[in-house]
């Protein structure tokens, strides 16, 4: 879904009509969660609200065409906006699309220039500029997810190599073994369970390229409050290497 940019006081900001349509849900909704949550929004922080001659004046402006127009009240909503709307429907696509306007429109900056004012000549160039940028952000994405495999064929090598070596007993739930090396690096370092763990943590997605604290954050903050990250790991394929590399500072014989 391509949406036209709109700003106002110098901030990116999307109509009700669009946010709905991103979020999958309709207009009423996003009405319904405002007023039902009327004290958390804050008027210039989480969105604006034009009648009036400045609504007037905000419609020949941008030129939007959607339903919100016709509305006595014209309310534009912020990134922060979004995020409490996205909040409120709770739902993995809301979720999912808010993640994508924060990457893809509230957080780009463009070039100030209407490129429809210069020459056929630079008009060329500029479109030019533009495809290169694109095609390197396409790049960027086929190579991570290039990375992402390799990390995969790796780790799962690993495994291989761990089972053939005895370092992981077959016979014993993966979670238990990790628990048991956890314990272990904690008597020997004379350091809490907590802080073992994390140290662990730390480590295994420095190898890996993963944050898992923050994945653990962002998975509660859609309303996953039990999730640990150990479920993180797990999910990952990465219990495997979080024994062996427990098993290695708490100086477990391999």
């Amino acid at each position: 879904m391509h949406l036209k940019v709109i700003e106002q006081n110098g901030q990116r900001v999307l109509t009700t009509s669009q946010l709905a349509e991103y979020y999958g849900t309709d207009n009423r909704r996003i009405s319904e969660n405002f007023n039902r949550n009327k004290d958390r929004f804050k008027l210039g922080k989480h969105y604006f609200a034009l009648q009036g001659s400045e609504k007037q004046e905000f419609l020949n402006r941008t030129q939007i065409a959607d339903g919100s127009k016709n509305a006595t009240v014209l309310y534009l909503w912020t990134e922060k906006g979004a995020w409490l709307h996205a909040k409120s429907l709770n739902t993995d696509e809301a979720w999912e699309a808010y993640e994508r306007l924060v990457d893809e429109y509230y957080r780009v900056k463009e070039n100030a220039i209407n490129i429809q004012m210069l020459s056929p000549q630079l008009q060329a160039l500029v479109s030019l500029e533009l495809r290169q940028k694109q095609l390197e952000q396409e790049l960027a994405v086929v190579k991570k997810e290039a990375d992402e495999a390799k990390q995969k064929i790796a780790a799962t090598s690993n495994e291989v190599t761990d089972l053939k070596r005895g370092l992981v007993d077959v016979n014993m739930p993966l979670r238990k073994q990790f628990n048991d090396a956890v314990r272990a690096l904690s008597k020997r370092e004379q350091i809490g369970f907590d802080e073992a763990y994390n140290k662990v943590y730390d480590l295994l997605g420095a190898q890996y390229h993963v944050d898992i604290k923050r994945r653990v954050e962002n998975r509660r903050a859609k309303g996953d409050k039990n999730v640990k990250p150990i479920d993180i790991v797990e999910e990952l394929n990465l219990l495997v290497p979080a024994i062996r590399l427990a098993k290695a500072l708490g100086g477990v014989s391999q």
